[in-house]
């Protein structure tokens, strides 16, 4: 039995369908290697694919978000917050007849070089290294040099640009990418509020009485204000962004939200991680051929100091405890060691 290449179909209905400011999955600039294309998805499906079933990915479950190592079951971790991004990213682009596939593949893969301990440890790499450290660099490099083997995932220009520009400072080229970059402030302000108030450290009624108003009051509410609000805002327009007043209004919350509970939770384990991950930095700096074989491959072309960095961010919270307590507590002291 023939069969019609269903990408080919898919291709078609983006061009009948979308948005003339969308990236549709024909017009993509490709990959840095050629590739066979696939007969049933387009090249950011593929992207979508690819970023869910690499091992950073995976490795997303076991990485803070804002609170670490809590105790119950329902707190926000890296993993969770990524697909709260991914599932914005897609309302908006769904909304604006924006490409949803190309803004699932850059949400799913937007954090994936975020460090063990949250921003905390971000912040620690960066103080340790001369060449300095930021999650979304780090996560273009990782799609880029460091998964699968070192050959990377190959992924579309597309994707690769909306990882690297998803911070409110970065300049995404598609709408599709700006759509993310939106969707991931929307995700971690809203949900990080949720986590802080189950923590006890926050009441809903001490959020900002007037960014209340315009948002809303509950987490569901503030998020399709949002939405609504981006989409009455950028329809059938060459950007996607907020209206004045909605943006001034997250822009209060999410101010007031490092004020009162991001500090407050950094200070809780800015300490001992910034201590875990220094000491573990200056032993793989001079031991360096202590580190896996698979980081080793990069040393003659990005140097020792990257190299550490590439496999001290790339560890989750538990991976990392373990690696410190295996270096520098003797076995005997430590959790769960014979006394």
């Amino acid at each position: 039995m023939e069969y019609a290449c269903v990408r080919e179909r898919v291709c078609a209905q983006e061009n009948q369908f979308f948005s003339p400011y969308a990236k549709k999955s024909a017009e993509t600039a490709g990959r840095a290697r050629e590739e066979k294309k696939c007969d049933f998805r387009t090249d950011f499906q593929r992207d979508r694919d690819r970023i869910i079933y690499s091992n950073s990915f995976k490795r997303l479950k076991n990485k803070t978000q804002v609170f670490f190592a809590p105790e119950g079951d329902h707190y926000i971790t890296r993993l969770t917050h990524t697909l709260d991004v991914s599932q914005i990213a897609r309302s908006i682009a769904r909304t604006l007849a924006l490409n949803e596939d190309l803004a699932e593949a850059i949400a799913l893969g937007h954090d994936l070089g975020h460090t063990p301990f949250g921003h905390v440890g971000e912040r620690v790499l960066a103080g340790l290294s001369s060449q300095g450290f930021y999650h979304n660099e780090q996560s273009l490099r990782v799609v880029d040099h460091i998964e699968k083997d070192g050959r990377g995932l190959n992924l579309t220009q597309e994707v690769r640009d909306g990882i690297l520009q998803h911070k409110s400072s970065g300049k995404p080229a598609t709408l599709e990418g700006q759509a993310v970059s939106l969707a991931d402030r929307i995700a971690y302000i809203n949900h990080d509020i949720e986590d802080a108030v189950r923590a006890g450290i926050l009441r809903v009624d001490e959020l900002p009485k007037k960014a209340v108003k315009v948002l809303g009051a509950e987490t569901k509410t503030r998020i399709n204000t949002a939405i609504t609000d981006i989409y009455k805002t950028s329809y059938n327009q060459p950007f996607v962004k907020m209206s004045e007043e909605v943006m001034a209004a997250t822009n209060e919350l999410r101010a007031f939200m490092f004020k009162r509970v991001y500090e407050l939770a950094n200070k809780s384990i800015q300490e001992r991680s910034e201590r875990m991950l220094a000491q573990m930095f200056e032993y793989f700096m001079k031991h360096i051929e202590k580190l896996p074989k698979g980081y080793l491959r990069l040393l003659e072309k990005d140097g020792k100091e990257r190299v550490v960095c590439d496999y001290l961010s790339g560890m989750t919270d538990r991976y990392a405890i373990a690696v410190f307590e295996s270096l520098f507590i003797p076995a005997t002291f430590s959790v769960g060691g014979v006394l």
